[in-house]
């Protein structure tokens, strides 16, 4: 056999640089090194990266409902819970007018708007029409008595349509948020568009803080409620502000059909004139299925006109739900009706909602610097 003066190939001491190298491959990974953006983390639970405390310290200590939202957050969050919630469930609604916002003062943002669009617009007062003018009154007869027709609400949505008809959903938006931007006739220092419950804003940013899509479904017209938003603190997209509706048409299409009818490039979307749809009781529950396609695990109400939203929260639902009560009890900071706060509060107790009481759960509704008049 042929000698050779090779030496043996030194495995050993390769084997053990190409150990380290993996190590310190696997450990940058681990930081992050050399991921792009849509590499997956591990899930983080909201105890490990939500405050709560902190993010809801307008909250008095102690107030059940504070408690129960923490401890439901706290639960479907931890990925190791039989309770827990994927992110893409977490759908959470809520209403707008006394939920959210100040419900009348002296009666509701939408009502007020009307009446000031009717009777006080320099630029539309003039052409209204006679069916505008009589919605007006009887408005301003709610605003005097709190007293309103049976079919007030379908006559107000439809006088909303037609005393708006024509401006693009845009130059609506703007003309709301403008007004919104008045003063609120009720308070010291507070403009209609700030009159949002500062305790459950911070709700909602608790929620998206836990991943949660958060939803306004509100009676309101819904280009009023984006108007409305514009101009509030409230931090929503319009694709998830749910409100009432009326028709919308091109500039150009006139009577004619939808289905026979092609927008062009001389065409702008305009508002119809039509009233559609209340998006009240049982209305919510069809809009909720129809835009978001799921069904909620939280639900934020404060009247009858909620319950139906409430129910189909926490009934028949594959996951943990819960529906909120908002109790109107606070007549020194807002404008409460104590006898409507107590039947809604014995409503909850028969229905398993939870009750949210303003005047006992709430340190502040619009900061310490507003006061009633």
């Amino acid at each position: 056999m042929e000698k050779t003066n090779k030496k043996p190939f030194a495995w050993k001491p390769v084997a053990i640089v190409a150990i380290c190298l993996l190590l310190i491959v696997s450990t940058l990974y681990g930081f992050g090194v050399g991921c792009d953006y849509n590499c997956a983390k591990p899930a983080q639970t909201a105890t490990e990266t939500v405050d709560a405390n902190e993010m809801l310290n307008l909250w008095n200590d102690g107030a059940a409902a504070r408690d129960e939202i923490v401890s439901y957050m706290n639960t479907i969050t931890d990925e190791k819970s039989k309770d827990f919630i994927p992110v893409e469930d977490r759908i959470a609604v809520f209403d707008l007018d006394g939920t959210l916002a100040c419900e009348t003062d002296p009666a509701y943002f939408d009502h007020c708007i009307y009446y000031y669009r009717v009777m006080q617009d320099p630029e539309y007062k003039d052409k209204a029409s006679k069916f505008e003018k009589q919605v007006a009154k009887e408005v301003k007869a709610f605003m005097d008595t709190g007293e309103s027709r049976p079919d007030s609400m379908q006559r107000h949505g439809a006088a909303v349509a037609s005393a708006f008809s024509g401006l693009t959903p845009e130059e609506f938006v703007d003309y709301v948020a403008d007004y919104a931007k008045t003063e609120a006739p009720g308070y010291n220092n507070l403009k209609r568009a700030e009159a949002f419950y500062k305790p459950m804003l911070q709700i909602i940013d608790y929620l998206k803080a836990n991943d949660f899509t958060v939803y306004v479904v509100s009676g309101t017209d819904r280009f009023i409620v984006r108007g409305l938003v514009k101009a509030s603190p409230l931090d929503l997209p319009s694709n998830q502000l749910i409100g009432s509706d009326e028709s919308l048409v091109a500039t150009d299409q006139g009577d004619t059909d939808g289905l026979e009818y092609v927008f062009d490039d001389d065409d702008q979307l305009v508002l119809g004139g039509d009233f559609l749809v209340k998006n009240l009781d049982m209305n919510k529950v069809t809009v909720i299925q129809q835009e978001i396609g799921k069904q909620p695990v939280l639900a934020f109400g404060n009247s009858g006109s909620d319950s139906s939203m409430a129910d189909y929260a926490i009934h028949n639902n594959k996951y943990p739900a819960k529906a909120f009560m908002l109790c109107c009890d606070d007549t020194e900071r807002e404008n409460g009706n104590i006898e409507k706060a107590q039947k809604m509060a014995d409503s909850c107790k028969e229905n398993g909602w939870t009750a949210i009481s303003m005047k006992n759960d709430w340190k502040t509704i619009y900061g310490d610097n507003v006061t009633k008049k």
